[in-house]
């Protein structure tokens, strides 16, 4: 059966061939073969229906799919998970070092050995979202039993999956992603740990870097920014540091980017902090570090690894202050910042965060006073 189709660049009907259904015989029998033309005008087949109903609803099928435009050709869905992944994780290398490494782990710990010798087109969203739930919950019957995984590592896994999936359906290799919309676990909130002014001070006096303290604890810097600080990124008249590098360490090698967000801004210090900063970088060149290690290269973050005991753990011990990271003296320089006055906006500025939504998400808690204060003011304008 034929039908016409008008060409507009030719101004005349192109007849085009519909869907046919064959008969052929085989030594189990009678078969029947759908022939068709796919939307690129190429003829294919599909052979081994076993009755002539089931072809005919197989042509239909694909005429209909062909009308909506969500015709997919059988030959391109008939690729394995294995196939395509590599491919994705290489197109992620433009990521930072950071974030590249834990998204190439996900897909071989989590994805390859699971997905790998999956065909994308016998993929259901039941599937995927037992396997979610198995990631998250556990599998006390595996042999070896496996262990729950951490929120992280479970969403991270699972957005190496539906990445790949969904560059399946924009290459026309699947209708839909079936590995979205499943419901997965929600990261739990490290509680913040915030130093007082009179903690910094001690930590800093019992530590063999008492500036880095400081600087952390009152500039809001993250550690790779701080360690990559140069002597030309400090401007001793204005009080400034340029925070222009990141210096990451991701499996014991250090690499030197741009900030996080490829944000970079200046971020004041208090006056308090200047005679120890020009001293630091005195009889210095403007391409030296302000804080280096032992060897002038840069500081590796004070890690506490099995029988050893970084230096930041021994300040706080010696200090005999709350635990803390160097990302908590992060916290705690917003805790600062807003006791001080600052609004989200100046916060998000100095923090380098991408958005002061972003900001408030993080430090919420720390507006609670403010809240309180338009209680207050409300109450006074209704009392008189």
């Amino acid at each position: 059966m034929r039908f016409g189709k008008y060409d507009k660049k030719f101004r005349t009907y192109r007849i085009l061939q519909m869907a046919t259904v064959e008969k052929y015989e085989t030594k189990a029998g009678i078969r029947y073969l759908v022939q068709y033309r796919k939307p690129d005008r190429t003829q294919t087949k599909k052979r081994g229906f076993k009755t002539k109903r089931d072809a005919e609803l197989f042509k239909a099928t694909v005429e209909v799919s062909k009308a909506r435009g969500e015709y997919i050709d059988p030959k391109l869905a008939n690729v394995t998970v294995a196939e395509l992944g590599p491919s994705w994780v290489e197109r992620k290398q433009h990521l930072k070092p950071s974030s590249f490494r834990p998204t190439e782990t996900a897909w071989r710990l989590h994805v390859q050995p699971v997905w790998g010798k999956r065909v994308i087109s016998g993929i259901p969203h039941t599937e995927v979202q037992a396997w979610v739930t198995k990631l998250s919950v556990g599998d006390d019957k595996a042999k070896p039993p496996v262990k729950p995984k951490s929120a992280t590592t479970v969403i991270r896994a699972y957005g190496v999956l539906a990445g790949i999936l969904d560059d399946a359906v924009k290459d026309r290799r699947m209708l839909a992603n079936p590995a979205r919309g499943v419901n997965l676990p929600r990261k739990k909130k490290k509680a913040h740990v915030y130093l007082s002014h009179d903690d910094v001070s001690k930590l800093a006096d019992n530590s063999r870097y008492p500036l880095l303290v400081r600087v952390l604890a009152y500039c809001g810097l993250r550690w790779g920014e701080a360690v990559a600080l140069r002597i030309k990124d400090v401007d001793l008249i204005k009080r400034r540091l340029r925070v222009d590098q990141n210096a990451v360490r991701v499996d014991g090698k250090i690499f030197v980017g741009t900030p996080k967000g490829h944000e970079r801004r200046s971020v004041p210090y208090p006056a308090f902090l200047s005679a120890a900063i020009l001293k630091a970088c005195k009889d210095k060149h403007p391409d030296d570090l302000l804080f280096p290690d032992g060897n002038g290269y840069y500081m590796r973050p004070p890690h506490t690894g099995r029988n050893r005991v970084s230096w930041l753990d021994a300040a706080v011990n010696a200090a005999r202050v709350s635990r803390v990271t160097p990302h908590d003296l992060r916290h705690t320089f917003a805790s600062f910042a807003v006791s001080a006055g600052a609004n989200v906006k100046v916060l998000q500025k100095m923090m380098g965060h991408a958005s002061a939504a972003m900001t408030l998400d993080v430090y919420a808690e720390l507006f609670d006073d403010d809240m309180d204060a338009v209680a207050i003011a409300l109450d006074n304008v209704v009392s008189k």
